[in-house]
């Protein structure tokens, strides 16, 4: 994922607003939900999952991470592999859309 830095202002009820860019990266809208995980100081947050995701995505997505992580090249996905992954996780996108905002790869 991308190293992404954001502020958010807390207010008087403890809420606040995630940034669009998090939003984005984290592919959470209207209604979705985020975790909230403390490490050592500092507050993680994630896309809260559907309790019944699919495992054999998950264990592609963690070896895939790992790879970009490691610096290994990874080349594109076919549209068909990438059009039934999301399928799967039940969203829709248009892979030809634009990104908003600066990404960081």
């Amino acid at each position: 994922m991308p190293e992404i830095h954001e502020v958010a202002t807390l207010t008087s009820k403890g809420q606040i607003t995630l940034p669009k860019p998090i939003r984005q990266a984290l592919g959470v809208d209207a209604g979705s939900k985020v975790a909230f995980d403390l490490r050592g100081g500092e507050v993680v947050v994630t896309r809260a999952d559907a309790e019944h995701e699919d495992p054999a995505i998950g264990a592609f997505l963690s070896l895939l991470e790992s790879d970009i992580r490691a610096g290994r090249h990874v080349a594109s996905l076919p549209d068909e592999l990438a059009q039934a992954m999301l399928a799967n996780a039940g969203r829709a996108v248009n892979l030809d859309e634009e990104i908003a905002g600066d990404v960081a790869i």
